[in-house]
């Protein structure tokens, strides 16, 4: 039950950080559930362990990172810095 807990948080996370940058995070539910994983260690590495916790994420952190996360993958994703000329 534990792990559908944390599944749950974790798309929970991605799905908000996609939804307050204005952009649907790539794989549908499988995307949001890695967003939310990756942005929660992400996060939590910056911010450190502050907000609450829900599911085994600090909240905060874990949007933060998220959102990161995201801008990163997005300016990669359409070229970026790494587009060749």
């Amino acid at each position: 039950m534990d792990l559908i807990w944390v599944l749950i948080v974790g798309g929970l996370i991605g799905w908000l950080s996609g939804s307050l940058i204005g952009r649907d995070v790539p794989g549908g539910v499988i995307g949001n559930i890695v967003a939310g994983f990756i942005g929660s260690w992400l996060g939590t590495e910056l911010l450190g362990a502050r907000g609450p916790v829900v599911g085994g994420f600090h909240i905060i952190p874990a949007i933060v990172g998220a959102i990161i996360a995201l801008l990163i993958f997005f300016a990669l994703a359409r070229g970026g810095a790494f587009r060749k000329r």
